[in-house]
């Protein structure tokens, strides 16, 4: 079972370089460890930030800071039933 804090932790860390405010995911990418390959990795759960993009909605852009973003994500992927 995936530890949803432990995931955010991760999301967090790799979003956060990025230049707020963005506007898209594509803002984000530059600001990733392994570019769209970055895996974010907890229990049985593992999800790269490519496949992000394509489990969830993808956010409601603009956002201000890592933090609302990943929020937003998390929230997603519950609703879809990945985490």
């Amino acid at each position: 079972m995936a530890d949803v804090d432990e995931i955010r932790e991760q999301m967090i860390d790799a979003f956060e370089g990025a230049d707020y405010p963005i506007s898209s995911p594509m803002d984000l990418v530059p600001a990733l460890p392994n570019g769209p390959g970055t895996k974010f990795e907890s229990g049985d759960f593992s999800v790269t930030a490519m496949e992000l993009n394509t489990k969830t909605s993808g956010g409601d852009f603009p956002y201000d800071d890592p933090e609302t973003f990943v929020d937003d994500i998390i929230e997603d992927l519950k609703e879809q039933g990945e985490l």
